[in-house]
């Protein structure tokens, strides 16, 4: 049971404001957006998903820029009202086609009625986009592609000049082609986080691959689809070790330590050829969640030394290696590495010939940042920083600083070597062909190198 629901800018601003109770003060959204901008608690940069001020529980989650947040006085479960506020904002995105404020602002009444048809008195009713379409009679204002930034999720696409069709992220479900057609068509997207931890002398410590199998269909009629996966593809290790890369059942074969499927597909036949049967629901949805820690390829390696170079100084070499193919571009690259904090001024020196490639140091928090616009497959990148110290007594500055995080985005590729063989949809006449789209996307969730 929620209270309240808000959406608000990154300035603050309050997009979307529904009171389903009238318990909680209207100024909430203001104690809320200056308790998190201002956040000093537990020694933390950044405000936790909840938090309690003044006997109100405040929810958020932060979804392309924007806060969703929600309010209550009573005593629910946080995981369920996150959950919540994440399904809201795909329904939301569903209908209006992409996720912006422009786009929120445009569709005010249009997300005004899904919120009283997802929430009645503070009471979670449907988060199901296929459902409600029987209830929302609204038509969304569809926002002119070009006014659309490319860093968003479509985005994540670009392959130097060729880019992958990115409609399905502006696309609303409900939206008519001009000339009222709808254009047959579906995107299957294999998104990949990877975590993974080196150690001070390059070793692979700990890695792990959480993936999801993401639907859009614009499909009329639901036709049924078969999804085919790889032949060699395995669900867990059958009792053996975890570690165990030696028995060749690991070589080559994709193992996958657990995963779950959406309500709608059928398995009747994955045991014998790895195929997913389904008629797919409105909007977009996980046809399946998978974990992996077999043995796995990064695609990139970190080498991080920091050593003393003369009295209250010291250097820092950041190396990094892309281990993926030459034809496979990574864009958005972002290094941080936390110094020493009696660190007063670091100077930095890019190699010869960098392009797109920016160095700060956060005086506040004692922190390097290197970003990278995109790294080509293969090479080799460099930073190197001069740190000078205040005079005071300091330390082992090997063990006050790191570890070397890194975040990055590599469309096309993905390291568990799970694809999707073939897409096939039921016809209904001879000429019906729709259009496909399969696409990858590598994530960083949490990629850590120890010094």
């Amino acid at each position: 049971m929620i209270s309240q629901f808000f959406v608000l800018s990154q300035r603050g601003d309050n997009i979307v404001f529904r009171d389903y109770r009238g318990e909680v003060p209207k100024g909430s959204a203001e104690i809320f957006f200056r308790k998190v901008k201002f956040w000093k608690e537990d020694g933390q940069e950044e405000a936790p998903p909840v938090f309690n001020v003044d006997g109100v529980n405040y929810f958020h989650v932060k979804v392309v820029g924007l806060l969703f947040v929600a309010t209550t006085r009573a005593n629910v479960s946080p995981s369920l009202v996150l959950e919540l506020l994440q399904r809201i904002a795909r329904v939301i995105k569903d209908y209006v086609g992409v996720l912006n404020e422009d786009s929120i602002r445009k569709n005010f009444v249009l997300v005004y009625e899904l919120l009283d048809e997802v929430i009645d008195f503070g009471f979670v009713q449907t988060t199901s986009t296929e459902l409600l379409k029987s209830y929302i009679f609204n038509e969304p204002i569809i926002l002119d592609s070009a006014r659309l930034s490319s860093i968003g999720p479509t985005g994540l696409f670009m392959q130097g000049t060729k880019r992958m069709p990115g409609t399905a992220v502006t696309k609303s479900v409900v939206a008519s082609e001009p000339g009222g057609r709808k254009r047959e068509e579906i995107f299957v997207d294999i998104i990949e986080k990877i975590s993974v931890t080196f150690s001070s002398s390059g070793y692979i410590l700990t890695s792990e691959i959480d993936g999801t199998i993401q639907m859009k269909s614009y499909l009329t009629g639901n036709p049924e689809i078969r999804l085919a996966l790889n032949e060699d593809l395995s669900i867990g290790r059958g009792g053996g070790s975890a570690y165990d890369y030696r028995s060749s059942f690991g070589s080559g074969a994709v193992i996958l330590d657990d995963c779950n499927f959406h309500e709608s597909v059928r398995l009747d036949n994955f045991e014998v050829d790895k195929t997913l049967t389904l008629v797919p629901p409105d909007g977009e949805f996980p046809v399946m969640n998978y974990r992996m820690t077999q043995e796995f390829k990064p695609p990139f390696r970190i080498n991080a030394l920091i050593e003393e170079a003369g009295a209250l100084k010291a250097e820092v070499i950041l190396k990094i290696f892309a281990e993926f193919p030459s034809n496979i571009t990574s864009n958005t690259i972002a290094v941080q590495m936390p110094l020493p904090k009696y660190t007063i001024r670091a100077s930095f020196e890019l190699e010869p010939g960098a392009v797109g490639q920016t160095t700060d140091f956060k005086e506040a928090n004692k922190r390097l940042e290197w970003g990278l616009k995109k790294i080509v497959g293969g090479s080799e990148h460099t930073l190197r920083a001069r740190l000078t110290f205040s005079p005071e007594a300091h330390g082992n500055i090997t063990k006050e600083s790191g570890p070397v995080s890194m975040t990055f985005t590599i469309p096309m590729y993905n390291s568990s070597r799970l694809q999707v063989k073939y897409l096939q949809i039921a016809k209904k006449s001879g000429t019906y062909n729709p259009y496909r789209w399969v696409r990858y996307v590598t994530l960083a969730n949490s990629y850590v190198a120890r010094i």
